[in-house]
């Protein structure tokens, strides 16, 4: 007998470790079924199970059961990223506890003490992603820093250097002063900062008195300027292009250059070319061939190409120093107060500099190619399909990718230098020896590089690589390419695209079908979950407080296309509720001797209730492998929610409850029993994708056991259920019959004990034959007293409409109608108060263009629901005149 109450607790991590130790997730890759695919974005070894994570694996779990349902065989791939900046600090941080610093480790004792972390505490993830339900083949579990991945990552990059994709360069790059690395775009975050925009007047070589005037927000950067740069249709500088202004504190002469870079319509239409130290300028200097003064060292102080008094500043004290210098010489046009936004590192905090290095890149663009190509010829589609053009975007724009970073940990850079400087990329040492020997004509010492690359570098592998490329094993060949990819909108380029480079280039075929792009998890108001905001809902504080199930069908309910999902733990314990429901269904009919017969043959029942939920469960299943197919998790999580709560235990199981409990039909009774028991049992395979702790559990308890897992066992296929059209248009009147009487009921605030007697006027023939067949029924869920056919309106009556017919209650003597009146009019006045105050926020233009969208969002949706109620109420005092 199941427990009157589910506690998923006593449920979930036993029944986890149960399928996990059976193989119930395990591949097959030798089988002889349609394969499925699809691998896991790697989660930072360092890090915690977020909403973010929810979300995505989530959906993927979705997909990787109901597939294996359907009887493929699924390789759901794990793993994790070492995430060499995140990890790299994490134990950086624990030896400066102890006083301790990784120089003075030296660069082997520390990364061993950094593998020696990993296997103690790394990988927490893996674990709370158990806890998620996720069903990965963790037989298969990798790590981007495992041997097999190191083979591949060096087999790639050797291969790019030969054929010319990869190289060394001097570039500029995001550089990290504090950790003293190059970082990708994705690690630098843009944080609105209240500054200020300086003007500063550059002297027009050789024409004393004339002034070009600039702005910038980053003064120390002057001392680095070989340019200003005009629109060369700007009338106003048409006289100055090519000729020189006089570099203030330095005294360099730097050409006007026209370039259409240069605004008109911004400022002073005049701008600094700053090549070695902004990204844009960078541009313009390689356009007109510009020298490039870098005047910042590693730690973002003043180095030797300055003037000698800025020498060793930090860059911020130079700021100070340089603006009160050129205000001393009359130079300073003007301070604005300035809000822009200015880049740090998402871990350092310390701000961005973009600085001139030498560094490895791969030739992107040419990568590029093929793989918009690819999405062009739809070999990977995107869904929803706008993110292609994203995608598009920043592919034809593609930059060259510098992928070498300052840092101990990670894949070191498989190339060494001779004596001269002279480069060798290999595999291996030994590899580079010889060729460093046929260099030479002779052993020469070599010196290994001492960067690590970029982490987006081995995870583009990722799809290949973990299948045990460049081996070319049987997972290889089952599972490559892989079906889908689940992801954020976030990391279109830097995994998404690296991935498509990658795996056309050495697999020449796309890496999946098709990429699923979901969206962010914000909180109920829209906004961005953080710790500073307060508002961050931690999903494994809600798996602890409501189950693992409510948290995933909450999840995937808001899971639609283009929109943020909006999460409240308000929906989450609607969710738990949910689960609620079905558990005490499952119990009721477990209480009323409903058990499943694998034989049972729906086609073959003859009461009206039980053909018509038939044919609703087989227009369920239709439509939740449809949604599925189309990746509308929300539809399909809506539609099982309405079929579970509203269509089976509000209609179907209260309709023939009657037959369970007070019946003496015991064909009835048998038949009633039969198809309420098929009915859960198909709706646990329906609903075990998005719930699938409960499913299992009530599928053991129900003694529904077919030798195998629920998760295991095949997807119902109704097809050959018949959709009667009698049946169910006999019980869709039914139910609008009885919500009509119960709309009313609500509306008059009637007692919910009280049996109220109802006349129908005007029913045609087929209600009224409807009436004889369901009016035992009718009384009982509207609670009636009694049900008769009339024309007359006896006073004190309300009335509603079904269908053709007029349904007349008579109140008098029910309600207080003075009462009830008083009631309605207060409430409505208190609508019509809220309905004003939110017509004049939205009626406010200022209000309207400054309040986050999200806050007008939640103004338009309260005005859409007061005014909903307001209407409700309206038509509930008409009702009241009669009396």
């Amino acid at each position: 007998m199941l427990e009157k109450t589910y506690h998923p607790a006593a449920v979930e991590e036993t029944l986890y470790d149960r399928w996990e130790r059976s193989g119930a997730f395990a591949a097959e890759p030798g089988a002889a079924r349609p394969h499925f695919s699809i691998v896991i974005p790697p989660p930072n070894v360092t890090g915690s199970l977020h909403m973010g994570h929810a979300l995505n694996n989530t959906l993927q779990d979705i997909l990787a059961r109901y597939e294996r349902m359907r009887g493929k065989d699924v390789l759901w791939q794990p793993g994790t990223d070492h995430a060499g900046i995140a990890t790299q600090m994490v134990v950086e941080r624990q030896l400066a506890e102890r006083q301790m610093n990784r120089q003075a480790m030296g660069r082997d004792a520390f990364v061993a003490r950094i593998w020696d972390w990993k296997a103690e505490s790394g990988g927490a993830i893996t674990r709370q992603l158990r806890r998620l339900g996720a069903s990965c083949d963790w037989s298969r579990e990798r790590f981007t820093l495992d041997e097999g991945l190191s083979t591949a990552v060096r087999r790639v990059f050797v291969t790019l250097y030969r054929e010319g994709l990869i190289y060394r360069d001097k570039r500029l790059v995001n550089w990290d002063p504090k950790f003293q690395t190059a970082i990708s775009d994705l690690e630098v975050e843009s944080r609105d900062t209240d500054g200020f925009l300086w003007h500063f007047r550059y002297p027009i070589d050789g024409e004393a008195g004339r002034f070009i005037v600039v702005a910038t927000t980053r003064p120390e950067t002057v001392l680095g300027d070989t340019a200003v740069a005009v629109h060369p249709d700007d009338p106003r500088y048409r006289d100055l292009v090519g000729r020189h202004v006089l570099l203030p504190l330095v005294g360099r002469k730097i050409p006007i250059v026209a370039d259409a870079y240069a605004d008109p319509d911004t400022g002073s239409g005049a701008v600094k070319i700053t090549p070695a130290h902004d990204f844009n300028d960078f541009d313009v200097g390689r356009r007109h061939d510009l020298p490039l003064v870098n005047i910042f060292d590693a730690e973002a102080r003043l180095n030797d190409a300055v003037p000698k008094a800025y020498r060793g500043l930090d860059r911020f004290e130079a700021r100070g120093k340089l603006v009160a210098e050129l205000e001393a010489l009359g130079l300073v046009e003007k301070i604005e107060p300035h809000r822009h936004a200015v880049p740090h590192g998402d871990r350092s905090g310390a701000i961005i500099e973009p600085w001139l290095t030498d560094q490895w890149f791969v030739d992107a663009r040419t990568l590029a190619e093929p793989a918009i190509r690819a999405v062009e010829e739809g070999r990977t589609r995107f869904f929803p399909e706008h993110w292609q053009n994203t995608y598009f975007e920043w592919m034809r724009d593609i930059q060259p990718w510098c992928v070498s970073r300052q840092l101990w940990w990670g894949h070191r850079i498989p190339a060494w230098y001779g004596p001269d400087g002279s480069v060798f990329v290999a595999e291996t040492e030994d590899e580079a020896a010889i060729e460093a020997h046929a260099r030479y004509g002779r052993p020469v010492a070599l010196t290994r590089d001492e960067d690590v690359l970029d982490t987006w570098f081995s995870s583009a592998l990722w799809p290949f690589s973990t299948m045990g490329w460049p081996e070319k094993t049987e997972a290889l060949q089952a599972y490559y390419p892989t079906s889908v990819l689940v992801t954020g909108f976030d990391i279109i380029f830097f995994w998404v695209a690296r991935m498509m480079m990658m795996g056309l280039h050495f697999m020449e075929e796309v890496p999946f079908a098709t990429v699923y792009v979901h969206a962010l998890v914000r909180d109920e108001r829209g906004q961005k979950m953080s710790k500073s905001k307060g508002n961050v809902i931690d999903p494994l504080e809600i798996i602890d407080t409501y189950g693992c199930d409510a948290l995933r069908f909450t999840l995937s309910s808001l899971a639609a296309p283009g929109r943020d999902v909006r999460l409240s733990e308000g929906r989450i314990e609607g969710s738990r509720n949910f689960v609620t429901k079905l558990w005490n269904a499952a119990r009721y009919a477990e209480m009323n001797g409903c058990i499943f017969d694998p034989k049972f043959d729906p086609s073959g029942v003859v009461l009206t209730p039980n053909r018509w939920i038939a044919g609703a469960l087989r227009v369920l299943g239709d439509d939740v492998r449809g949604h599925i197919a189309a990746y509308r998790f929300d539809l399909a999580s809506q539609a099982l929610y309405q079929f579970t709560w509203g269509t089976f235990c509000d209609w179907y199981l209260e309709i023939t409850k009657s037959v369970l409990q007070q019946g003496e039909d015991a064909v009835a009774k048998t038949e009633v029993r039969a198809v309420t028991a098929w009915v859960i049992d198909n709706l646990l395979h329906f609903l075990h994708p998005f719930m699938p702790f409960v499913t299992e559990a009530l599928w053991e308890n129900l003694d529904m056991k077919r030798g195998d897992f629920l998760m295991r066992h095949p997807w119902p296929m109704l097809d050959a259920i018949a959709i009667e059209s009698d049946a169910t248009a006999e019980m869709e009147w039914l139910i609008r019959f009885v919500t009509a009487v119960r709309g009313v009921r609500g509306e008059m605030n009637v007692p919910p004990g009280a049996e109220l007697p109802l006349i129908v006027k005007g029913a045609g023939p087929e209600t009224l034959s409807r009436l004889a067949r369901q009016g035992d029924i009718v009384r009982r869920l509207a609670r009636l007293k009694d049900v008769a056919v009339g024309e007359a309106i006896p006073k004190g009556s309300v009335q509603a409409v079904a269908d053709e017919a007029t349904l007349i209650l008579p109140l008098a003597g029910v309600i207080d109608v003075d009462k009830e009146r008083a009631r309605l009019e207060k409430e409505i006045r208190r609508l019509e108060d809220e309905i004003r105050r939110i017509d004049q926020k939205l009626g406010n233009d200022a209000f309207v263009a400054k309040a986050p969208p999200e806050v007008v969002a939640e103004q338009h949706g309260r005005r859409s629901d007061a005014a909903a109620t307001f209407g409700r109420l309206q038509e509930a005092l008409v009702r009241l005149q009669s009396f």
